[in-house]
Formats: structure tokens, sequence, C-alpha cells
């Protein structure tokens, strides 16, 4: 639903806010006053192109800003989470063009594309005019409308979570095969990964003591001198230190039998003395025991060199390494039981394809079934419209197969998410005319009128919260107009509308009246819109009936006009 339209400097429009009402809104006004410029500034909301011409002479730059109201888990809400775009119940759409002819656009403030403003527009608005259709006339919109008026929507979504699990079965298959093709190679490649790894079996951190080792060997001989001749000094020499600090701890203990507050001071350096001993008796241990062994630094330096190798490929540590392992012999696993994984997703396939198949075409017989009932439906309603002669067929054709795809045909179809079908609305409007798709229909009344038929058989289907109608009274008088009017009628029971109208008899039928009236000002000439009220509306539809000079007369049918709604 639409709750307001703001225009600023679009042609004659210099200030205006529209605030539609729920229901049948109607717009009137004498020829040349701007009508069309109200539908001009909702197209551009809704993705229309911007140009140039549609800013006010004098003026930078044109600007339109609708808002909407949005449904928690509508269709609009999903593709707007979808686009990042955040919305809490309401939805402002704001255009801006430029006089050179550059455009901008932002959906609740954040900057977008008139492509996306596109893509929300069949699901905020249709726009019914010679010139606009947002969605009716889009075949890409037809086969939802059949099925919301077949009931067979369960029944398209069902098939659509089947084809859904269909596709991802095909593609699963696709990835087996890729990998079975390389399967002998990657096997190759695993098998030596793995050889490399077990036949040099390494153990977790052993990249530590192999450095270690590996320096002890390399500087034997310098650890060795090193070692005893500290061993030496300390405890095994001549005048060493351990027989020095003997010396003075035995001097010490004299000392603290005079003065026991020594004997601590003696206790440490005794205490002193005697670890420094067993730490000589380390290092003379130390020195007897280590040798140079060329042939073990030789076996060192060769695992360590080989580990360094496979560490730098699958490391940087031990840790790594053994967990890339234990990868390698899980994939090798999994490319032994591919042969087996691959039929039995082949099976799976034919499973999901035969049962695939049988409901999509069941829904195909059923729609079939349901397009002769729409375009019977529509038919008659154009003949209320006072289009007795036009025909109606609801095209209903197999959607065209791929040389290759990624699913199997179904009978020569293309098999998608919806189905097998795709779907067209097709009208002759006079007798003895082919029927043609509604996007080509040369008339604006008779594809206004052709709109409103469909519009009223499918009032509560279609997804559109707004249907605007612009020309549907072209051409037509009398009975047939007031026929056209509680048509439309009856649709803003469903909908909300709004109708662009010269005739009173449909313009007496709405809820709420706007008139766009044109006036000069210092050189300069405004369109601007205003609400009615029942006076207001009365002295308005007497003057669509009188003309320029309202009359007594033409007051009085306006108030039957009226009174007749009610």
């Amino acid at each position: 639903m639409l709750h307001s339209l703001t225009i600023d400097n679009v042609v004659l429009i210099e200030h205006q806010v529209l605030e539609l009402g729920p229901g049948f809104n109607v717009l009137t006004g004498e020829t040349g006053a701007g009508k069309s410029m109200v539908v001009d500034a909702l197209a551009l909301v809704l993705g229309g192109r911007a140009q140039p011409q549609v800013v006010r002479t004098g003026e930078r730059e044109a600007e339109v800003a609708a808002l909407f109201e949005v449904e928690s888990g509508s269709r609009v809400a999903a593709k707007l989470e979808a686009a990042g775009v955040p919305c809490d119940g309401e939805l402002v759409v704001r255009r801006v063009v430029q006089a050179e002819g550059r455009s901008r656009a932002f959906l609740n403030g954040k900057i977008a594309t008139a492509t996306q403003l596109a893509e929300l527009a069949p699901d905020l608005c249709d726009i019914a005019s010679q010139h606009e259709s947002v969605s009716l006339t889009d075949p890409a919109t037809h086969l939802e409308y059949l099925d919301a008026f077949g009931k067979l929507d369960s029944l398209r979504d069902s098939l659509g979570e089947k084809v859904a699990t269909l596709t991802e079965v095909v593609r699963e298959i696709g990835r087996v095969r890729e990998a079975e093709r390389d399967r002998a190679e990657r096997e190759d490649f695993l098998a030596f990964q793995l050889k490399e790894i077990e036949e040099l079996d390494p153990s977790p951190g052993e990249e530590t003591e192999l450095e270690s080792e590996r320096a002890r060997l390399r500087h034997a001989e310098k650890l060795q001198v090193a070692t005893q001749g500290a061993a030496d000094r300390l405890y095994e020499g001549e005048d060493t230190v351990c027989d020095q600090l003997a010396r003075v701890s035995s001097d010490l203990d004299a000392a603290a039998a005079i003065d026991q507050t020594l004997a601590p001071i003696a206790r440490s350096v005794e205490s002193a003395r005697s670890e420094l001993a067993d730490a000589a008796r380390a290092l003379a241990r130390y020195a007897e025991n280590i040798e140079s062994s060329p042939a073990r630094l030789a076996e060192v330096d060769d695992r360590w060199f080989r580990l360094q190798k496979l560490l730098r490929k699958h490391g940087p540590s031990t840790h790594e390494l053994l967990a890339h392992r234990d990868d390698v012999k899980k994939q090798l696993e999994q490319l032994a039981g591919a042969s087996q994984l691959l039929v039995e997703l082949e099976a799976k396939r034919d499973a999901c394809l035969a049962a695939v198949s049988a409901e999509a075409r069941t829904l195909s017989r059923k729609r079939r079934d349901a397009a002769a009932d729409l375009a019977d439906a529509i038919g008659r309603e154009l003949s209320g419209l006072g289009m007795g002669r036009a025909r109606v067929i609801v095209d209903v054709s197999a959607v065209p197969a791929p040389q290759a795809g990624d699913l199997p045909n179904v009978d020569g179809a293309r098999l998608t998410a919806s189905g097998i079908d795709r779907v067209e609305f097709l009208i002759a409007p006079n007798k003895g005319e082919d029927p043609r798709p509604l996007r080509k229909i040369a008339s604006g009344g008779e594809l206004s009128r052709a709109l409103l038929a469909l519009k009223r058989v499918l009032a509560e289907k279609g997804p559109a919260g707004l249907y605007v109608f612009d020309e549907v009274d072209a051409g037509v008088s009398g009975a047939i107009a007031e026929v056209i009017g509680r048509a439309i009628a009856d649709v803003a029971r469903h909908r909300q509308v709004l109708c662009i109208t010269h005739l009173p008899q449909i313009a007496a039928l709405c809820d709420h009246h706007f008139v766009i009236d044109k006036t000069e000002r210092k050189g300069r000439t405004t369109s601007t819109v205003k609400r009615l009220d029942d006076k207001e509306r009365v002295e308005e539809i007497a003057r669509m009936i009188g003309g320029v000079k309202v009359g007594e007369a033409a007051r009085r049918a306006a108030v039957e006009l009226l009174a007749a709604k009610k």
C-alpha cells in the first residue's frame, strides 16, 4: 500500500504531497492539468527511465519519494533483506533526477540502482496505461498468476523443493565424476605423499629433539673440552674452587664457635661447596660420555634434512605434518569409495527424476485446465467492460529445452523449479484478429480494460499492493463507463487503487477523490493536487458532467451519481 507520494520539481509540479487512502482513489482534472505527471512520478520510483525532460524548467533536479507499507514476511520484505536494506514495516523509495539526465535512487536511505527499483516494482505497484504496465504485461509473472487462480501454489512449491533436491544430486554426481576422472592421478599423488611421511614416521616434537642432538654431535669436541675443564677447575684439579671453599668453610666454622651469628653464613658456604662439587661430578660424567661420532651425525643429519623437507611442504611443525598425514589417508579412503558412491548417487537421481517428472506432468495438466477457466473468466469480464468481441487465451506451453543443462529434460521440456511450463496471456481485442501478447495491444484504452479485466479476476492473487489505472475510460461512456467504474471499485475491495479518469460515472464511485489543477503565477505554470471534501466532490463531478460552466442540472446529476454509489 502506498501511503504518500512526494513530488518536487517534476514538469509542472513544484511541490506536492499526495496522501492516498485505502481502497478506491481517483484523480481527476481538466485535460492538460498534469494528471499523467503523477503517474510519471510514480513510475520513476518504480525504476522507470529517468529523462531530463521531467525536471521542472529552471531547476537543477527533480525528486520523487514514495512511502510504502511493507508487510512482514512479504516478498518485498524478503527482497529488501536480501539486498541488505533495513525495513521495519515501511519502505521509502526516493529517486532524484538531475537536469542533465543523471539519476540517483535510494531505498530507506541506502543508495540503490534503478534495476533494484524495477525488481521491487511488481510487488509494490502495477501501472496500467497506454505507456506503462509494470507486471501484468510481463509474461514472466503470468505463470504465478495462473497458479494463484488455479490454487496450484502449494503443488508448485512442493515441486520446487523436489527440483532443488534433484539439482543438488545432479551437481554432486558431476563433482564425483570429475573426481573420478582425476582419481588415478590424485591417488598416485596422495599415495606418494603418504609414503614419504610414513617412511620417515616422525614423532610429535621430533624436530626439536633432532636439532638438539645434531648440535651436540657437530660440537662434541668443544663440549667435551668445556665440560672437563670446568670439572677440573671446580673439583678434580689442584687447588680447585671446592678446595678453596672447604678452607673458607673450615675457617668460618671456627669463627662461629666464638660467635654463633656466623653459623648460618658458614652453613651457606658449605652448602655452596657441596652443590659445586655435585655440579663438577655431573660435568665430569658428561665429558666422559660425550664422544664424536661421524656416523651418528650423518644419520641425524639425514633424518633432519628429510624432516625439514616434509615440514616445508606440510608443516611448519610435526603437529601439522601428522595432521596432513591423517587427512591424506582420509582422502585416499574417499577415493577408494568413489565408484560405489557414484552408483548410489545415480540411483538416487533416477528416483528423484521419476518423482519430479510425475509431479511436473500433474502440475502441467492442472495448469492447462485452470488456463481454460481463467481465459473464460477474463473473457466474461471483458464482455462486461464493452469488449464483448475480445478473445482471450491463456497459453500454456513447454519451456524450451536447452541442448545441454544441469537437469534432465522432461518430455522434451526444460525442467525448472516452477515446472516445465511457461504461461502467457494473449488477447484479440476485436473479432478476426489473432491473439497477441498484452504488451503488443496497440490501443491504450483496450490495454487498460484488458488489464482491468485481468486484475478483477485476479484481484486477490496478484502481489502488487497498489493498482494504477490510467486511460481505462478511453473511448467509452454511459453504461459501460459505470460498469468499468464498478469493476475498478470491486478490485479496490482487495487492493489499493489509483484511477485517473475523465468520466464522472467512475469518479463518483471512489473512496478518496483528488483533483489536479493548473495555475499561472509570475509567468510560471504550476500544477497542484488537492483532496476534495464532499461539497467539493459535487462541484468537480458536476464540472465533469457539464463542462466549463456548471449549472444546477449538472450539480443535481452529480448528487445523484454520488448517491447511487451508496
